[in-house]
């Protein structure tokens, strides 16, 4: 029998493993294509991560991984553009420091990869000035994928001070996105709740939140069918 995924939260292994994988390509097929910059919110444990690996497998044009999957018969482009994905899952935020650290090692990864190093600068102009060169060097926009961005916030829930500067912080940095918007293919959140003082949602107001659109309410998660027709050997 094929193992269970329990546990596993990157696509690109789940696949390559060749772990049991509920289908849900289509879904994610019609996301990209009918839509820019998406919010997402579901509970802990529901597979965002997931999602937020497989979206990024397919921006970087990783076909082999879809393979026998239902994107492999409705994409023909299989298009690799430079991916900047954020995961603040699985840290601990204990101070403000320790967030920008976080970021900072993101951003450093990338800017050596895209040659646009620049300590001198604020953390939010140098994710701006990143997006900027990597759809300068490749000749592709930039798709940045940002999973469970709320974790810093609910983690330090109570905290007001740390609250404020976490609130501080995404304003300058993700509200660059706005103005990004030339040199963005997709952009994506994902969270367990909208915290809606945070510049995401204020200035980036041409984000669709999705957590409630029917089309997409399976896009996480498995539904008795899907149990039913991946699992029904176990």
């Amino acid at each position: 029998m094929q193992r269970l995924p329990i546990g596993i939260q990157s696509f690109e292994a789940l696949r390559e493993e060749k772990y049991l994988y509920a289908d849900k390509t289509a879904i994610i097929y019609d996301l990209v294509k009918n839509g820019k910059v998406y919010f997402l919110s579901r509970p802990r444990r529901f597979g965002k991560s997931l999602l937020c690996s497989t979206l990024r497998a397919y921006f970087e044009g990783k076909k082999e991984l879809f393979k026998g999957l239902a994107i492999e018969r409705l994409e023909t482009a299989w298009t690799a553009y430079p991916v900047m994905h954020f995961d603040f899952n699985g840290e601990v935020y204990g101070s403000i420091d320790g967030l920008e650290q976080i970021m900072d090692s993101h951003l450093k990864r990338w800017e050596n990869t895209y040659g646009c190093i620049d300590p001198s600068t604020t953390l939010s102009q140098r994710f701006y000035n990143v997006v900027c060169t990597a759809h300068e060097k490749t000749g592709k926009r930039a798709v940045v994928i940002v999973d469970e961005y709320d974790k810093p916030l609910l983690e330090t829930f109570g905290k007001e001070d740390m609250v404020e500067q976490t609130r501080a912080l995404f304003k300058g940095f993700f509200g660059n996105l706005k103005k990004l918007d030339e040199h963005l293919q997709f952009v994506f959140f994902t969270g367990v709740t909208k915290f809606s003082k945070i510049s995401i949602f204020s200035d980036l107001n041409q984000l669709r939140d999705i957590s409630l659109e029917p089309q997409f309410d399976t896009i996480c998660g498995l539904t008795e069918e899907e149990l039913h027709n991946c699992f029904s050997e176990h």
